[in-house]
Formats: C-alpha cells, sequence, structure tokens
C-alpha cells in the first residue's frame, strides 16, 4: 500500500486509540487558532457508491472535536473525552482521492460537560457538519497534556 498525498503543514497524530489505527492514520496541523485534522479518502473508506463511508465521516468527525478541546480549553486539556452525543450532517459526498480537512470549535464548558461544534471541507467547500457533547473524563497520561498530539510550534512532543 502506497502512502496517501498529505497536504502541506500536516502530520500523522496519534489519536482514537486501536480502532482509528485501522482506518487512519489522521493527519494534523495547528494553523494558529486552530487544530485542524485531515485524510485522503482511500478505497478503504468507501461506501458502496464511491465516496467516503458515513461511518468513516463520522469517526473523523469524533476524533476532530475530541482533538480541538486540548488545545481551546487549557483548564481541562489532557483529559480524556468520552462521546456523550455526536450529531453529523452530510452536505455533500466525498470522493475518493479527495482531502477532507475539519475544524472544530469548543462552545462551552462546564465542570463536566463539553459542547462543541465544527465543519470538514474539500475543496474549500462545507461537506460534514457536526456538532458534540463530551463527558470531561480522567487525567491521560500526555507527556504534554496542552500539546498531546505535537502540533504547536517548538513544542518538545512534536515530531521532526
Amino acid at each position: 500500500m502506497t502512502s496517501p498525498i498529505v497536504q502541506p503543514g500536516f502530520r500523522p497524530v496519534a489519536i482514537g486509540g486501536p480502532f482509528l489505527r485501522t482506518v487512519g492514520p489522521l493527519y494534523g496541523r495547528w494553523d494558529g487558532e486552530r487544530v485542524r485534522l485531515g485524510f485522503r479518502v482511500e478505497e478503504r473508506h468507501a461506501n458502496i457508491a464511491h465516496a467516503c463511508h458515513g461511518g468513516m465521516l463520522t469517526t473523523f468527525a469524533d476524533m476532530q472535536m475530541a482533538a480541538a478541546t486540548h488545545y481551546q480549553w487549557p483548564e481541562i486539556a489532557g483529559h480524556s473525552f468520552p462521546t456523550i452525543n455526536l450529531t453529523t450532517d452530510f452536505v455533500a459526498p466525498v470522493p475518493l482521492g479527495a482531502w477532507l480537512e475539519g475544524t472544530a470549535e469548543v462552545i462551552r464548558a462546564t465542570r463536566t460537560l463539553v459542547f462543541i461544534q465544527g465543519t470538514a471541507t474539500v475543496d474549500r467547500a462545507t461537506v460534514l457538519r457536526f456538532s458534540g457533547v463530551y463527558k470531561i473524563g480522567p487525567k491521560r497520561d500526555y507527556a504534554n497534556p496542552r500539546d498531546p498530539f505535537g502540533l504547536l510550534p517548538d513544542s518538545p512532543t512534536k515530531k521532526k
């Protein structure tokens, strides 16, 4: 299997555990304000119509929102964020070979919950809209809880 062509500035991120290793990797970058995740749609991500499967798009949305929380809400960075509710709106099909890229924004965090929303695009056109509610779980064992995926400039966890 050949490696997918990745957009400039993106690098593989270890996110999502064993399940994501079977469908990933996802790639990430920090754009100065937000964490962006992305991946190239391959045949293994496709549905019977030869477009990205809704299950893969939903997985992507789930990971995008959880990843963004670490970077946008320092008070709870480094925790686990189990999904309580996840809503996806499939705006347009995502064809094979497309680079899907997303971003998300924390709307509010309470003592126990995080509310977040985001979108994903292909060639700057929105193809997926999503929102979720996440429980603030226990702290995880990240080397740098504020930058668990090594995306910030000069991060000690950044992979060269």
